[in-house]
């Protein structure tokens, strides 16, 4: 092992690489790892350089199952891992994870670590393909996590329990919580005049609850015309849940959402809202609702694993079934008729961010994973 250690990433792409990974990386960086991350590059690849972190363009197809496309992008991390000779290979979302333990173990990298950041559309979806992939995907995870040498980190204990039940060695499973927000830079700010303002921000697919959001909207509206939602995020194109543009278009045309696409200017959409939403079917631990909870805003989120782990009911959030548009409506005209209720749940999210949820304390448990990691792979070279 080198005095400096190698630290590779894969990511499936460099815009969820910048936004989620970076924190990590720059810790990484500043604790003495030589770091690069093999990835598509697409508008980040010059910020991710900036940080002093190298880019090595990879091909990668989200959202299908293509073998001929599959082989070329393994063979094509292999001849990375090869080339960079990592200490760690850290791969992040669930294809890099598959691709990043097969060109490990063909490259004999010392350690593996595969980043869960949720369970996926395989595992959400009821729909027909999800359903037909569903156990092709489990025995490919049962492969990819069972090596020796590899760590399964999930960000909710929902997510470490479900991969125990595939079979995976409990003990080669590790949560560590979400990607971890800079609470500086997400900072509580008071209400902005006006109308109350209900946001979700996500990527627009149907199991991050983007329908129910409207339908409450919808039904919402019709009993206070005075409430305005926001849909803040763009179309996953290789996500199979994804909403095609025209309902989106259409819903913002309809005046019943206003949907306002991409938006890189994160603190500012909090400062102007009053509500944080996300009625997802299953989450990782999602970063959109750790940054509204950081800004001091109430949330009203699914109770499904992941969300809860942030949207701790009546401390920091309320709580609506899964897929219920109904309760999602009534709980969000219950905070907009309540600007107690908001204040109180909003301090109490900004309290369990910064006890439990900052950057600093993510990046640390990261951290110190990759050292024991390290630790691990010499005392089996030097017992080899």
């Amino acid at each position: 092992m080198s005095a400096q250690p190698r630290l590779l990433f894969v990511a499936g792409d460099d815009g969820f690489f910048f936004s989620h990974i970076m924190p990590i990386a720059r810790a990484a960086r500043d604790a003495g790892f030589a770091v690069a991350v093999a990835c598509p590059v697409a508008a980040h690849g010059g910020a991710i350089r900036a940080e002093g972190i190298r880019v090595l363009p990879l091909t990668m197809k989200r959202g299908r199952v293509s073998p001929l496309a599959d082989a070329r992008t393994l063979a094509a991390l292999v001849r990375i891992s090869r080339a960079e000779r990592p200490d760690i290979l850290h791969a992040v979302a669930m294809k890099p994870v598959l691709y990043g333990a097969a060109a490990a173990r063909l490259t004999g990298v010392p350690a593996f670590a595969a980043a869960l950041m949720g369970l996926g559309y395989v595992f959400t979806s009821r729909d027909v393909k999800a359903r037909l992939l569903r156990p092709l995907l489990r025995r490919a995870l049962r492969w990819a996590l069972s090596g020796r040498r590899s760590t399964c980190i999930v960000q909710n204990p929902d997510d470490a329990a479900f991969l125990a039940g595939l079979g995976i060695d409990r003990r080669g499973i590790v949560v560590i919580r979400g990607c971890g927000v800079d609470t500086a830079r997400f900072a509580p700010s008071p209400e902005p005049e006006g109308p109350v303002r209900a946001t979700m921000v996500s990527r627009q697919l149907w199991d991050k609850g983007v329908g129910e959001f409207v339908e409450a909207a919808r039904a919402a509206r019709a009993r206070c015309a005075d409430l305005r939602f926001t849909l803040i995020g763009a179309p996953d194109e290789g996500n199979p849940a994804v909403v095609p543009l025209v309902r989106l278009e259409g819903w913002r045309a309809e005046g019943l959402v206003d949907w306002q696409g991409h938006r890189d200017d994160i603190p500012a959409v909090w400062k102007e809202s009053h509500i944080a939403v996300l009625p997802s079917y299953r989450e990782g631990l999602p970063k959109a609702l750790l940054e509204a909870a950081a800004s001091a805003r109430p949330i009203v989120a699914a109770d499904v694993p992941g969300s809860r782990e942030i949207a701790c009911d009546g401390e920091s959030a309320l709580l609506v079934p899964p897929r219920d548009a109904a309760a999602l409506a009534a709980a969000i005209l219950r905070l907009a008729g309540d600007p107690a209720l908001r204040a109180r749940l909003g301090a109490g999210g900004r309290a369990l961010v910064e006890r439990e949820f900052s950057e600093d304390r993510i990046s640390a448990e990261t951290l110190a994973l990759w050292r024991r990691q390290l630790d691990e792979a010499g005392d089996g070279r030097r017992a080899g």
